[in-house]
């Protein structure tokens, strides 16, 4: 058999991906006598696809042509590389060289049809302005692996409009056009399949931002609005396919924002923050053996780098690189490193590289995780002429001095090395009863005491060695429990802390990573304990989702609350940093439930130190809960629209349909585990259809929108759903449609609506939709509340709702409320008796008072209510005194998973509540 057909059985049975090109296309791959893969240069890329597109007239086409040029091209790499025909650093030439290629011949195919339909889009000088194109991550740098996303953001010059002589557009909207088309061109999934999944995300605002904007409007951004994660990702920016004077405006734009004219140190530590994120991605998807993100893969090879560049790079500008190669090289100038330490890392990083490249080219997946399957296993070893556990066992240890080498630099969080002494014994497996009790005596604890918390300890170990966790998960289990008893033995709670800790540990303990977070990280260990002592609830929230621990490490982030309206720029931070494709739609599903649990954690955690008060806590919960709404609202409108179009003369920023929030959340009091009371309306016309290639009646595109909504809220992911949503406060109830034109609404309000629907539309406020559809809304309620109404009628349904809703729960409790437990709750005198008797003022005197219907808290009500002599200066106080007091009390209890049982003395609370109701209901009826 000679070299050629040897090298041909080894790449197809190394590589699916070469076998599947090689029996579409005979030619794909063409070698020389030696078996030498022929390939063109990698500068002349671009030309071939210019070439190949000259007489295209077609999408369809131009799709076909870029496909099939990509499959000859990356096979023909696929075939070099495994054969070890080129360096890495040729390898990622080429493979970058290519696309740039497509990217460009996209551009400029694209480009001239646009102009012919639109005109030319001009600058201030009459000059044809380009699409310029910023590419980010391992593209930037000329170091794109074989199968990988590119990372693209887009941008003009300047601002302005075409030339067309009828009917000119913004240049904007000219390149919100193109980039559009480009995508498509790439991206979209034939039967050829695609050229690169592209993603936009690191574009300013995310997913939420302009796909193109002018140069000064980034410039801006970054100005303003940079974080910290865009400055290291700007290391990378470059422009492709541009003209000199446009590479060098951009770096202008970009150095002042990336590197400090002074040594910033501070880069060290956010750095450490950064790579402490990707840890908890790698944990929440559960990635194992990644080459990339895992200790001692390649993105730490990228972030020492990095390290020395943002640091020194404003004042070490032979560190101003986009290249890995390239920074190293100054590093090694400058003497930043040792040599022999730059020198392993590099030859760490072509390893690794390698690997990852023979990983995608089995069969062009892009995947940096070691393979379970035996078969692939053998596939990779064979690439690298040896057998698996030697192949495997080498890469652990070129991990392993990476990773050293990171800790050098960047630092690690370091193990508490705290001597934990005796405590030790108490996890051994042999130890006796008494020797337990005596270790623990000496630690300062009387002999009840003692006997509780050894029986505690003793639990969790029997059911640690039961469940199994592996020889890792045991020594980690080993070193974590005797610091928890070290540092909680002290507290006058040790067994309630304990207890609370070990209910963690009980469902992390087969979760190794966990583990050994809390081990290695002192701040974690010490704030989840904090945490579980103040709140049982606090205590079940971290269990139920493991992922909060990583909030913990950094004690001064965990209560540095945001402000409140901030949230929607957090939960857009969350959605950029999805690994998965732009359309995966249970990541982006499972990053917003992320994100409302660590926000939710951060809330809590500054409220149970006294730091927030009790209305600023539902303020924050309230506004979070909005921003997720509305990022959830264009979610399922994205989706929706992707596959049905727009309903006419609809985008993504007035989309026609408004969200109606009742209940807690419409009254700004919002709790920790409060369902979300919503009611869904639009103002769009249900005449026509949407405008996509299955496109749909009007109507039923938002009643598919609001199922959507509902589907994204309420489905449960491997982290929970993210909000309970009831919506039987719509019209006519769970037999009434998900979504009603707010006509239909405002005459069902006038016309069928019942005493406790309007009641409860005192508490209604709009939480997403245009400005104008939500003062159309207002303006509805307004005038539905203002109505003039017979007062003795009013007061006698709302005093039968409340005694139907008290009977009600009586009914379910079973009689909870004693001489001794007051229900906070439903109470007579409690919390609902106030919001009932608030809701009654504003129906009986807002046709005299309108601004009493303004607001949608029971505290501001009350304050008008006063200000407007309906209630006296006194009773306002008193009545908002006792509310916000009730109120405290219930979400203390809340806090402590204890319901709404208060045995707290409360009869001068019961008592002013009760002579309101008395007034209102009782003497008012009488003299009526």
């Amino acid at each position: 058999m000679d070299k050629v057909q040897q090298l041909k059985e080894f790449w197809c049975a190394t590589s699916e991906f070469i076998a599947s090109v090689w029996r579409n296309d005979a030619n794909a791959i063409v070698t020389d006598n030696e078996g030498q893969v022929q390939l063109p240069a990698p500068e002349s890329y671009a030309a071939q696809l210019q070439q190949a597109l000259t007489e295209v007239d077609s999408e369809e086409e131009a799709q076909r042509v870029l496909r099939r040029y990509r499959q000859r091209w990356f096979a023909s790499l696929a075939a070099a590389d495994l054969a070890n025909q080129l360096e890495l650093k040729q390898t990622l030439q080429h493979i970058s060289a290519a696309a740039d290629a497509f990217i460009i011949a996209a551009r400029d195919w694209l480009y001239p049809q646009l102009c012919q339909r639109y005109g030319v889009p001009r600058d201030h000088q009459g000059e044809a302005q380009p699409l310029l194109i910023i590419g980010m991550g391992k593209l930037g740098g000329y170091e794109l692996n074989f199968s990988s996303d590119i990372d693209l953001i887009f941008c003009y010059p300047e601002q302005g409009e075409t030339d067309h002589p009828r009917k000119p557009i913004e240049t904007n909207v000219f390149f919100t056009k193109l980039v559009q088309g480009l995508v498509t061109l790439l991206d979209s999934v034939t039967a050829d399949g695609r050229v690169f999944r592209v993603d936009l995300r690191l574009r300013p605002f995310g997913q939420s931002g302009p796909v193109v904007t002018s140069l000064a409007a980034l410039e801006y951004y970054y100005q303003e609005q940079g974080r910290d994660w865009e400055r290291y990702a700007m290391v990378k920016a470059r422009l492709i396919g541009a003209a000199e004077d446009y590479q060098q405006q951009l770096s202008q734009l970009l150095r002042p924002f990336v590197y400090r004219r002074y040594i910033d140190f501070s880069a060290i530590d956010a750095l450490r923050k950064m790579k402490a994120l990707i840890t908890q991605e790698t944990r929440r998807q559960g990635v194992q053996n990644n080459l990339k993100l895992g200790p001692g893969g390649i993105r730490e090879i990228e972030f020492i780098a990095q390290t020395f560049q943002l640091i020194r790079g404003g004042q070490e500008r032979q560190l101003q690189t986009n290249s890995v190669y390239q920074a190293y090289a100054a590093i090694r100038e400058l003497e930043l490193l040792p040599v022999a330490s730059v020198n392993e890392l590099l030859a760490n990083y072509e390893f690794l590289r390698k690997v990852e490249h023979v990983l995608q080219q089995l069969n062009d997946e892009q995947t940096q995780s070691l393979p379970d399957d035996p078969e692939h296993q053998q596939r990779v070893a064979d690439a690298f002429q040896t057998d698996w556990q030697t192949l495997y066992q080498r890469i652990r240890d070129v991990m392993e001095q990476v990773h050293h080498q990171f800790q050098n630099v960047i630092g690690d969080n370091e193990t508490d090395e705290e001597d934990v002494g005796a405590l030790q014994l108490l996890w051994q497996d042999m130890v006796e009863d008494d020797t337990a009790l005596d270790v623990l005596h000496d630690a300062g604890l009387n002999k009840q005491r003692a006997q509780q918390i050894w029986a505690l300890v003793a639990d969790l170990r029997y059911e640690v060695r039961r469940r199994g966790s592996g020889p890792r998960g045991r020594k980690a289990m080993a070193k974590l429990v005797p610091l928890l008893l070290q540092r909680s033995l002290p507290l006058a709670d040790a067994e309630v802390v304990l207890e609370r800790v070990f209910k963690v540990l009980r469902r992390i303990m087969s979760r190794t990573a966990y583990v050994e977070l809390l081990v290695e990280n002192s701040g974690a260990c010490e704030q989840l304990i904090k945490l579980c002592r103040a709140s049982e609830w606090m205590t079940q929230h971290i269990a139920n989702f493991p992922i909060l621990l990583d909030e913990l490490i950094d004690p001064q982030h965990l209560y540095e609350l945001p402000k409140v309206h901030d949230y929607p720029a957090i939960i857009n931070d969350y959605m950029v940093r999805i690994p998965e494709q732009e359309d995966d739609l249970e990541a982006q599903m499972n990053a917003l439930r992320q994100a409302r649990q660590s926000c939710q954690l951060k809330i809590a955690a500054a409220d149970i130190s006294g730091a927030l008060p009790l209305m600023h806590v539902s303020d924050h919960l309230s506004f979070l809960a909005e921003a997720i709404i509305e990022h959830v609202v264009q979610l399922a409108w994205q989706h929706l629209v992707a596959r049905h179009g727009c309903p006419p003369g609809r985008t993504l920023s007035d989309t026609g349909l408004a969200v109606i929030a009742y209940g807690k959340l419409g009254g700004l009091e919002l709790s920790y585990s409060s369902d979300l009371d919503l009611v869904f309306v639009t103002d769009g016309d249900y005449q026509g259809e949407t405008d996509g290639v299955k496109p749909l009646e009007v109507q039923q595109f938002y009643l598919r929108l609001a199922q959507r909504i509902l589907h994204l809220f309420t489905t449960r992911t491997m982290i929970g759903v993210l909000y309970e949503v009831d919506m039987r406060l719509r019209p006519s109830g769970k037999a009434g449609l998900l979504v009603s034109r707010l006509s239909t609404y405002a005459s069902y309000l006038h016309d069928e609506a019942w005493t406790w629907e309007l009641q409860a539309l005192v508490r209604a406020r709009p939480v997403y939709g245009s400005q104008p559809l939500r003062e159309k809304f207002n303006q509805l309620r307004q005038q539905q509340l203002s109505r003039p109404r017979d007062a003795q009628k009013l007061a006698q349904q709302v005093a039968s709702m409340r005694e139907k809703m008290r009977s009600h729960n009586e009914r379910r409790d079973a009689g909870a409320s004693t001489a001794r437990a007051f229900d906070l709750k439903q109470g007579v005198g409690g919390i609902t008796d106030i919001e009932f008797l608030v809701q009654f003022l504003v129906l009986r005197f807002s046709a005299e008072h309108p601004e009493l219907a303004h607001f949608t808290d029971n505290v501001r009500c009350i304050e008008v209510a006063g200000k407007l002599g309906i209630l006296t200066v006194d009773e306002a106080q008193q009545l908002t005194t006792v509310y916000i007091r009730q109120r405290q009390w219930l979400h203390q209890l809340a806090l402590d998973d204890s319901g709404s049982l208060t045995y707290r003395t409360v009869d001068n609370e019961r008592q002013v509540v009760s002579e309101a109701w008395q007034k209102w209901f009782v003497d008012a009826s009488d003299k009526d």
